[in-house]
């Protein structure tokens, strides 16, 4: 069952994702050559405790990091280590928050100092593809239209989605019902499941890589890259429906 918030958990969950935004926003300064992984998890971590939050990923799962840092052609779940970030390089950085028993969570991929064309244009993707589902979602569209605008976007940039991998529910728990593919599953109809409705809130995260969507891991059960071995880019905002749109929680406003 999605679960459907009240206006005060709304407001408990834009807490938390504004501080997300914020961290993304304190990251990009901090990401030039010379820093290493660690240094970035390490200075996110403090961060978000000087925010009077928790950082939702440290020890969720297992995983070592305060925040997923992924390097290149790792698309999602990067450990940050002693890895050093070099120019040219890009770099994605997944946030999460827990404050006050609610969860907040985005991701953003950036460039290191003057980044090719090719990446430019997969980050550009990323980005733009998760701005243009959250401009077409209303109440009472169903999930899987949603994944569809997600595909056909990536695909009509030159581009494929990560497979396996979705967007999520979320609020007093990190990843909650529904799952959000970028990407509409073989034989499946638009017509078919869950519909979005007023009250909801969810994490929309477009995966991008180049030339083949199979995922691939890298560091035992955690980094997953693409089987084509490429650079990739992953941006994520989470949204609630409210008065029948949706509403970004996680920006710095």
């Amino acid at each position: 069952m999605i679960e459907i918030k009240k206006p005060a958990e709304i407001e408990k969950l834009r807490v938390a994702n504004k501080m997300v935004a914020k961290t993304l926003d304190y990251l990009e300064t901090l990401i030039k050559p010379g820093i290493s992984l660690k240094e970035l998890d390490k200075a996110a971590e403090d961060y978000i405790l000087s925010l009077g939050a928790k950082p939702a990923f440290k020890g969720l799962y297992g995983f070592p990091g305060a925040i997923c840092v992924s390097l290149n052609e790792t698309c999602i779940h990067g450990i940050p280590d002693d890895r050093i970030l070099k120019e040219g390089d890009i770099v994605s950085c997944d946030v999460g928050t827990f404050i006050d028993g609610y969860y907040g969570d985005a991701a953003r991929t950036y460039g290191v100092g003057k980044i090719s064309k090719k990446d430019e244009e997969l980050i550009a993707c990323s980005k733009d593809c998760l701005l243009n589902a959250i401009s077409h979602i209303k109440d009472g569209m169903r999930f899987k239209e949603l994944s569809k605008i997600l595909e056909d976007f990536i695909r009509s940039r030159g581009f494929v989605p990560l497979e396996g991998f979705c967007g999520h529910g979320i609020g007093r728990k990190p990843h909650a019902e529904p799952e959000i593919p970028n990407y509409l599953h073989p034989n499946d109809s638009i017509k078919n499941g869950p519909k979005i409705k007023n009250g909801m809130v969810f994490c929309i995260e477009p995966m991008i890589c180049q030339k083949d969507g199979r995922p691939k891991n890298l560091k035992g059960m955690w980094e997953t890259a693409s089987a084509d071995g490429l650079n990739t880019a992953h941006y994520e905002h989470c949204v609630a429906i409210v008065n029948g749109r949706a509403e970004i929680l996680s920006i710095n406003e």
